[in-house]
Order: structure tokens, then sequence, then C-alpha cells
């Protein structure tokens, strides 16, 4: 695993996300393109808590605490629970970002990490190199969600004209 690398990718998260949602109005953020979407102000929201209550804690769990019990956590009903689709875009962006920032200098320390510490419970192992690997493919996973939303949203402020001519999406 090539730790300064996947930090790196982190770091380019809390740049490239708010580039993202440059221009995206507090009206915009809320929208969901269909019933089964999230909205662009519900995936920032759930970048934060991921940040905050996920991936961050289960890294220094797994490194530094592996005898504590894992926090559960229920990231599909925090959308509703939490009424993140209520919540200011801009200060949701902002916490987001301030976050990031915090795993960012806590990760500054880790360089010679064991990654692969694990925590096994109840016949699940978790290996902190893995955890590390999926948070940065998490931040990729809703950029790809952000930028379809930013989609969405360019289909729906050009009508009545098409944008097929762009290409195929």
């Amino acid at each position: 695993m090539e730790f300064e690398i996947l930090y790196q990718e982190l770091a380019y998260g809390a740049t490239i996300i708010p580039v993202l949602l440059s221009g995206i109005s507090e009206a915009d953020a809320r929208i969901r393109p269909n019933a089964d979407s999230w909205s662009i102000l519900e995936v920032v929201c759930h970048l934060y808590d991921e940040e905050r209550d996920d991936f961050r804690e289960r890294v220094d769990l797994i490194l530094n605490r592996p005898h504590d019990e894992l926090n559960p956590i229920h990231p599909s009903s925090w959308v509703t629970e939490r009424r993140y689709n209520e919540r200011n875009f801009a200060e949701s962006l902002e916490a987001f970002i301030a976050e990031r920032r915090k795993s960012l200098e806590w990760l500054k320390g880790l360089s010679s990490a064991n990654w692969e510490s694990d925590y096994v419970r109840d016949g699940r192992r978790l290996i902190a190199g893995e955890m590390l690997a999926s948070w940065v493919a998490h931040d990729n996973l809703h950029c790809r969600q952000l930028v379809e939303l930013r989609r969405s949203r360019i289909e729906r402020i050009t009508q009545p004209y098409d944008v097929g001519y762009a290409g195929d999406w």
C-alpha cells in the first residue's frame, strides 16, 4: 500500500469536492433527481458524517484501540434521521472540509502505522489498510455521484434543449 498517495488522494478530496459544488445554489443542492436519488446536500452531509463517525474513527480503533467496541453506524438511515436535506448547504460543506482537515492532520501521524492491524468481532474482520483504501474509494464514489447530480442539474436547466450532442452519458 502506498500511504502517501492515498493520503494525497484524501487531500485532493478537500479540493475536488468544493470545486464540484461551485455554482450550486441552496435550492439546487436540495433537489433529488428522482425518489431513489440523494440530493447534493444529502451527499455532502453524508460525507461529513462518514468522515467523523466512520472512516477516521474506524482506522483509529483498528490501529490504536482494537479491544474497544465498534460504534454502530447507519449511513443510509442517517439521511432521513438526521434530516440532511433540511441543513444549510454552505455550512454543511464547510463542516465537511473542516472535518477532512482534522482527518488529514491526524493521518500525518500514521505514516509508520501497521496497516495489517485488524479488528475482529463476531466473525467480521476489518483491516486498517483496507479501511484507508476504502476511505479513498468512498471519496471517488461520491465524486462520481456529485458529477452525476451536476449533469442532472444541467439537463434540467437547459430544457427544452437536449444535451445529447455532448455524447453518451
